[in-house]
């Protein structure tokens, strides 16, 4: 059984809103950071935002740009996403990553390659 499910995912005009689960099976995964990732055709995956579920610090790439925010209860991740773009159409993933104590230089708890658990992914289209 995988250990991350996620759901959400779906096809959407410009400007309109989807809001990702990721569900932890069969345990919650408390003291993780807990990461949303995505990957568009032909590119790298990249870093959406996570969550350090221990004090619930959250840190979000650059281009969210205040557009999604990132949550939790229980045993499940949520990724709210508002005012979508075309360029946010991918593959979304949610992963698992121990913490680093202490922080990184930059502050954040995970590196990206700090991420050994991860769901299947859900697929977000953004129409134009």
């Amino acid at each position: 059984q995988d250990p991350l499910l996620e759901s959400g995912g779906g096809s959407v005009q410009e400007g309109g809103s989807l809001k990702l689960s990721c569900r932890a099976v069969p345990y919650t995964y408390d003291n993780f950071c807990m990461g949303w990732f995505r990957q568009a055709p032909g590119k790298e995956r990249e870093g959406v935002g996570y969550i350090y579920t221990y004090d619930s610090t959250k840190s979000y790439a650059d281009f969210v740009k205040g557009r999604f925010t990132i949550s939790q209860d229980a045993a499940t991740l949520y990724l709210k996403m508002d005012r979508l773009e075309p360029e946010d159409t991918g593959m979304y993933y949610c992963a698992a990553a121990r913490p680093r104590i202490p922080s990184l230089a930059n502050g954040d708890y995970c590196s990206t390659q700090d991420y050994n658990v991860w769901g299947q992914g859900t697929q977000v289209t953004v129409s134009s």
